[in-house]
């Protein structure tokens, strides 16, 4: 068990900074606890939604991370390297970590960064490394890898190209990405940017999800790398 003064500093301040909740994932592999902000909609600032219309959507669990861990933690992760692009609470890394990745969380949120390494700690006995990003100026230096991942980051139309960048940029040749999506808008633009970047685009599963009063159906995307000359 991971005791708070098991933590490094920064980790352990989470315990200061924010009321804390618990929350219980059934996920393949076994049931995730995440640690969580108690409300996401107390952390919204008007100062970051002025900037660039910020909101904390990485304090939420997600239908689509949900789906996405349990696919990836099937996975045979031994000796490949991973990176979630949107990691959020880290969800989808522990998957991830679980399986046996070697990850790398990014977020645009250096908060979420803190939770997903608090929360693979926890859940799967180690942190991932983590990387602040931002997809209009994605890094040059973040390395390729076999397997890249994503869930509900498509709510944006803007985000068709930029995510559809980032998984170039990213994928090791031969490797893929695995992007899980309920629907939102920028789906299609999305899988255009793919196929027209060289990618090759298919659809790895279909899972439904229901919370008792809503129903949605996650397509999980798998996006296969670029042939390279």
């Amino acid at each position: 068990m991971i005791l708070p003064s098991d933590l490094a500093p920064e980790l352990q301040a989470l315990d200061r900074r924010f009321v804390l909740a618990r929350v219980n994932v059934a996920v393949a592999g076994g049931e995730v606890t995440l640690e969580t902000p108690r409300s996401a909609d107390e952390l919204i600032n008007e100062i970051d939604f002025e900037r660039d219309e910020r909101l904390p959507y990485w304090a939420d669990i997600w239908p689509s991370s949900t789906a996405l861990a349990s696919v990836v933690a099937e996975l045979d992760g031994q000796g490949k390297r991973a990176l979630e692009l949107g990691c959020g609470l880290g969800l989808v890394t522990i998957g991830a970590l679980r399986a046996g990745f070697d990850v790398v969380a990014t977020d645009y949120y250096e908060d979420a960064l803190l939770f997903a390494r608090r929360n693979g700690l926890s859940a799967a006995g180690r942190e991932p490394r983590t990387r602040h990003v931002d997809w209009r100026e994605f890094p040059s230096d973040l390395g390729r890898f076999d397997l890249v991942l994503a869930s509900d980051v498509l709510y944006e139309r803007e985000y068709a190209t930029l995510v559809a960048d980032a998984i170039v940029a990213s994928l090791a040749p031969g490797g893929v990405a695995l992007v899980a999506d309920p629907g939102r808008v920028a789906l299609l633009s999305f899988v255009t940017a793919c196929e027209q970047r060289g990618c090759t685009v298919g659809i790895r599963a279909r899972v439904p999800w229901t919370d008792g009063t809503a129903k949605q159906t996650i397509t999980i995307h798998e996006i296969a790398s670029p042939r390279r000359a």
